[in-house]
């Protein structure tokens, strides 16, 4: 069988095996925060309030995705801690040209689930009110919460 034969890509399909496949998924994320600095001279990465980082189970200098909801604008970077209950999020070195004191971003990383992981997983989500502190304990995606659309 040669890779241009359609028998070949028949027993791709059905010799191929998911089991190992890795799937990755929302792990966690910290929905609404408030941007209460941008730092451009600082080395790199988004300062969150430590209580926040707990609550969403994320770990100083992971990997996390900020997604500016004022001007649509996306990045990864990495989070440090800044001192807990401060309500602090802060932008710094260039991603802090992404975004202004003020506007309203999510943070959120993600994990690579074998399918066995996946059976009963949901995501942790942290709900902020404007001074970044919680609002509600973690809630799951599918949960509802009046105010907010969580899909």
């Amino acid at each position: 069988m040669e890779i241009g034969d359609p028998a070949y890509s028949q027993t791709i399909e059905t010799d191929c095996k998911i089991d190992f496949m890795q799937r990755t998924l929302l792990f966690s994320k910290i929905h609404h925060c408030t941007l209460t600095e941008t730092n451009l001279e600082y080395v790199g990465s988004i300062s969150i309030d430590q209580a926040l980082l707990e609550a969403a189970g994320i770990v100083p200098y992971e990997q996390v995705q900020v997604v500016n909801m004022n001007n649509g604008e996306r990045l990864v970077t990495y989070a440090i801690s800044a001192p807990a209950n401060s309500g602090a999020v802060e932008l710094n070195g260039a991603a802090a040209r992404l975004g202004t004191r003020g506007d309203r971003v999510i943070v959120m990383t993600y994990a690579q689930f074998s399918a066995e992981e996946l059976e009963g997983f949901q995501p942790t989500v942290i709900l902020v009110d404007h001074d970044n502190h919680i609002i509600e304990g973690p809630l799951s995606v599918n949960e509802t919460a009046p105010e907010l659309c969580l899909t």
